[in-house]
């Protein structure tokens, strides 16, 4: 492997590390008694005269005052070198903090009668100054103190060589609050997520969201006494779902088997063993199209609630929604692009019949499936011919609907070739009682009552059986096993799944998938 000159040098200052003594990866515990932003947040001026009250409505953060002893740790991200003294920038997990470095205070840092080792004797001239670079990791062991410019800053009065980097950052430039010159090129940005982490800002507060998303959640869930679990990753039947799986080979057992489309069949499996409600937050995997809104591996929520309907669920829904968004954000209103969207419940409720004809002011509940299929090829749907009445339905309603619906809007009361799983709509014949959850243009949810009839699931299967043989390679098996289990008696149940990602698009702003995966799938890389 060739090295630029850069890295060279980075490695001649390792081993000057080595030879003055130093251990560039030292495994001893390095205690942190501070954080950058709780330093900054919390710091009192001693002199000033309402220290009480500031105090007071420091309440819940650590006051911190002039002179109070700090350890912290972090990646050294610039450094103002001026003779005997210096100004360092630490950035630490929490963001950054700046440090003042004396020659006098970290050359022999030992204790009263000692005699200094050549490293500590050289701690600032050589070390400091000549071999520590940007993206080291030290400690920083001091106080804390504001300096004449205002800036609350920690005073070194020791440094500890906790790592050494011996590839180069790339260096952020910024004017007058704006990136440029920086490392914004998108495919280097998703392979090296660790790059993106440190020089980019707003990047790891993406993903603090993400996962302030996913606790909001089981807190809610875990509140309402429903229990998480976890299902097969790895299943002999890809069911729950329409789409194409991924396929691999159990080499002990040689057969074939699925990594997961959905978690739905084995968790109502779980209903009908007497669990109340159950909830999994796992990975599913679909062998289909990459884009800015879909990735092979995604993050889904399935949640199944006995004695509930549709109903129920879309206000448990708008309620869950609105509370994750307040977590998240502070507010319900989200900026998403040149849209606002108020996740504040209640949400419009529009059956998919009324929508199309909304915007479309064709009756397609009047068409036959002849009908259908011209409807949807003079909308340019390709590939027509395959397709039965509720999946020309889906393809007409994505074509005239689905991007009209910015804020969140429940289209309910599907067709029943669209939904093998769905409970038949208690008053609206050849229709179900499920609902998608639209948000700023895309589906966010996906939910039902459900089909608790084993007679009627086992027909259902076998229309997609029909459907598969007519070259719908996203039609569902009969999974034997599962009607079994709905023979034993599953109660009445509602259950939803909800895409985590594009979840956490919507909460974030973000424009696309690949910023809220921390890794998402790409080709691969040629080195």
């Amino acid at each position: 492997m060739e090295l630029s000159e850069q890295e060279q040098v980075r490695r001649q200052s390792l081993q000057a590390l080595r030879n003055l003594g130093i251990d560039p990866y030292p495994a001893a515990e390095y205690v942190v008694t501070g954080y950058s932003t709780d330093i900054k947040a919390g710091f009192v001026d001693e002199t000033a005269d309402a220290v009480g009250s500031e105090t007071a409505a420091l309440s819940e953060v650590r006051v911190w005052h002039t002179g109070d002893a700090v350890s912290i740790a972090g990646r050294l991200m610039s450094k103002r070198i001026m003779g005997k003294a210096s100004f360092i920038e630490l950035q630490d997990s929490k963001g950054r903090i700046q440090v003042y470095v004396s020659r006098d205070d970290i050359q022999a840092p030992v204790a009263e009668g000692e005699q200094p080792t050549t490293a500590e004797q050289q701690m600032y001239n050589v070390v400091f100054k000549k071999l520590l670079d940007i993206g080291d990791f030290i400690g920083i062991e001091g106080f804390v103190f504001r300096t004449q410019m205002g800036e609350i800053s920690v005073h070194a009065k020791k440094l500890t060589v906790l790592s050494k980097s011996i590839r180069p950052l790339p260096i952020v430039k910024y004017k007058d609050g704006v990136a440029y010159d920086g490392f914004n090129d998108p495919e280097q940005r998703y392979r090296q997520r660790y790059v993106d982490l440190v020089v980019n800002e707003g990047v790891k507060d993406t993903f603090l969201k993400r996962a302030t998303i996913l606790r909001t959640m089981r807190q809610v869930f875990d509140e309402a006494g429903y229990t998480e679990v976890e299902t097969p990753i790895l299943q002999a039947i890809a069911g729950g779902a329409s789409a194409r799986p991924f396929i691999t080979h159990h080499n002990t057992l040689d057969v074939d088997m699925y990594l997961r489309i959905a978690t739905e069949l084995y968790l109502k499996r779980l209903i009908v063993g007497g669990f109340e409600g159950v909830y999994e937050i796992g990975r599913n995997f679909r062998n289909e199209g990459m884009d800015r809104s879909h990735n092979p591996e995604f993050t889904c929520m399935e949640l199944y609630v006995q004695y509930k309907d549709y109903n129920w669920m879309m206000s448990f829904t708008e309620q869950l929604l609105e509370k994750i968004a307040i977590a998240v954000n502070g507010t319900t209103k989200v900026q998403i692009g040149d849209h606002e969207v108020d996740f504040k419940a209640p949400y419009r409720r529009l059956p998919i019949l009324d929508a199309i004809k909304e915007q479309t002011g064709k009756d397609v509940a009047a068409m036959s499936e002849d009908e259908l299929r011209a409807f949807a090829k003079s909308l340019g749907v390709e590939d027509t011919e395959h397709m039965g009445k509720g999946k020309l339905i889906d393809e007409i309603f994505g074509e005239t609907c689905e991007g009209q619906f910015i804020q969140p809007t429940f289209i309910t009361d599907y067709p029943v070739e669209m939904s093998p799983l769905t409970k038949m709509h208690r008053s609206k014949p050849g229709l179900t009682e499920r609902f998608e959850l639209m948000v700023n243009g895309k589906e966010l949810a996906n939910a039902y009552s459900e089909l608790n009839d084993p007679i009627d699931q086992y027909e259902r299967f076998v229309e997609q059986m029909k459907l598969a043989a007519k070259g719908d390679d996203e039609a569902m098996v009969i999974d034997h096993d599962f009607v079994r289990a709905l023979e034993y008696g599953m109660p009445p149940t509602s259950g939803i799944g909800i895409g985590i990602d594009r979840l956490a698009i919507l909460m974030t702003g973000q424009p696309t998938i690949q910023e809220v995966l921390l890794f998402p799938t790409m080709k691969p890389e040629v080195l």
